[in-house]
């Protein structure tokens, strides 16, 4: 149920501090503080300035000045902070026009669910993504012009066994899904997950050791709207890494720390719904899926190398895109396998039926990246485009010449972030995004990520290059 101004007001009686957060571009939440007794009705109307030169993505020097507006219905109390703390999320402004902010992320989701809607194809987009991450005992890493290294500490990582003091039941590569406790060594760390999220008044499904060991583990919330989802993903990353800190462990929710083991991915399943009519079902296609969620999956495919700059925008979310890992890296729709792309989850329910977007990772700002996904399956369903055949048979062991047929997806930051700049103007229908926004973005990411790790060398190519 939406919170009104006047509900939140009667919330914040119960604590001391407002915490106020907000999304930079490239997708990590912000956040300054104030004390309780500045929260009036006035201030919702009325906003808070701040510096936006000083966010990634947003204002230059000259013109630094933005304004906050927090929205009421995102409020909670922060389950894991000591001092009684209300949290709301906050849309940017310009101060001067009070005119939404084209590079606010969460203004982009909100202009999505608009666009659906003048449509006519559906009102609401549901989305539930399973965002998987790793909890380790302690993490150390450094990367200067004359040293670079990383070193992971994890109790129950294979490599753990030798160490003074080891239990034994260490997880092997591959081996991480589902064992019970005691190999499974965050049963009751994940048990506080769940609770704190719930807490916050996030619904949850369910949790659970993943595939790989090292601590790899994922929890599911149940499905909600575009933009409450985006928000809800972000309150989900804070709560695990802030609950896991506490109980001296660290959590990380990048894609592929780990060498030769499964990497962490961020399945994003979405359904399109009239009122309460799935129009992604059909009993009698294939896999139960609607004609017009065929096209959604032609638009996913079509738009694949593009929309991998918004939902796996790291140069790590292609260490993990490689195959052998279970990693989505063909560019195919199927019912069952899981290294095609797509994939329409096994059941018979017409309110289950839906969509997963298998490549994204939880690296990716949520509000762009669920926004993308959208306008990628709208343009396949305006436009009829047809996915082709589906692959329902196992893509790994196809004869070369036929495995030649299947498109794979780009191996680099690098190469999506060309895609993107060629391939993006399913994003601008309806204004949802901007030119503005996706320069800004792809200046960024080629500029602070691809340069930056294109240009240092890596302490492997020490081992296969020093005594070349």
């Amino acid at each position: 149920m939406a919170k009104t101004i006047k509900e939140v007001l009667e919330l914040a009686k119960s604590v001391q501090v407002v915490d106020l957060r907000f999304i930079d571009l490239p997708g990590t939440w912000q956040h300054f503080t104030m004390p309780v007794q500045r929260l009036t009705e006035d201030f919702f109307k009325e906003g808070i300035p701040f510096d936006g030169s000083s966010i990634r993505g947003f204002q230059e020097i000259h013109e630094s000045d933005m304004l906050l507006k927090a929205d009421p219905d995102t409020a909670f109390v922060d389950p894991t902070a000591i001092t009684p703390t209300l949290v709301i999320s906050c849309n940017v402004f310009d101060p001067f026009t009070e005119e939404p902010y084209s590079r606010d992320a969460r203004y982009v989701a909100q202009k999505a669910e608009a666009y659906l809607k003048s449509t006519g194809l559906a009102e609401t987009a549901y989305f539930a993504p399973e965002a998987e991450f790793f909890v380790f005992d302690g993490i150390r890493y450094t990367s200067t012009p004359y040293e670079s290294s990383f070193s992971i500490e994890s109790e129950e990582a294979w490599w753990s066994s030798n160490n003074p003091g080891s239990k034994g039941g260490q997880i092997q590569p591959k081996r991480g899904y589902f064992p019970t406790s005691p190999t499974d060594t965050l049963q009751e760390l994940r048990n506080k997950f769940l609770l704190a999220m719930q807490a916050a008044g996030v619904a949850m499904d369910l949790h659970h050791h993943e595939v790989a060991t090292a601590g790899q583990s994922e929890m599911s919330m149940t499905y909600t709207t575009l933009t409450r989802m985006a928000d809800d993903l972000l309150l989900y990353k804070y709560i695990i890494k802030n609950v896991a800190r506490q109980n001296g462990k660290t959590v990380t929710f990048m894609p592929k720390p780990i060498f030769g083991d499964n990497g962490s991915g961020m399945h994003v399943h979405s359904s399109l719904w009239k009122g309460k009519t799935n129009v992604f079902y059909d009993e009698k296609g294939y896999a139960g899926l609607s004609q017009t969620a065929i096209y959604y999956i032609g638009g996913l495919l079509k738009h694949a190398p593009a929309l991998l700059a918004l939902t796996s925008p790291t140069t790590n979310s292609y260490r993990r895109l490689v195959p052998g890992y279970e990693a989505p890296v063909n560019i195919a729709y199927s019912q069952r396998n899981r290294s095609a792309i797509c994939r329409i989850p096994a059941n018979k329910s017409s309110k289950a039926k839906r969509v997963e977007f298998r490549a994204p990772d939880a690296t990716s700002n949520p509000y762009l990246a669920f926004s993308a996904i959208l306008m990628a399956g709208l343009d396949g369903v305006l436009n009829k485009i047809d996915p082709g055949q589906p692959q329902d048979r196992d893509l790994y062991e196809l004869p070369a010449e036929e495995k030649k047929l299947i498109k794979q997806v780009p191996s680099s930051l690098g190469e999506v972030l060309d895609a993107l700049e060629a391939d993006h103007e399913f994003l601008l229908k309806g204004g949802v995004f901007t030119p503005d926004l996706l320069e800004e973005y792809i200046k960024y990411k080629r500029t602070n990520e691809v340069d930056a790790i294109r240009l240092r060398p890596t302490p492997h190519e020490y081992v296969m290059y020093f005594d070349a």
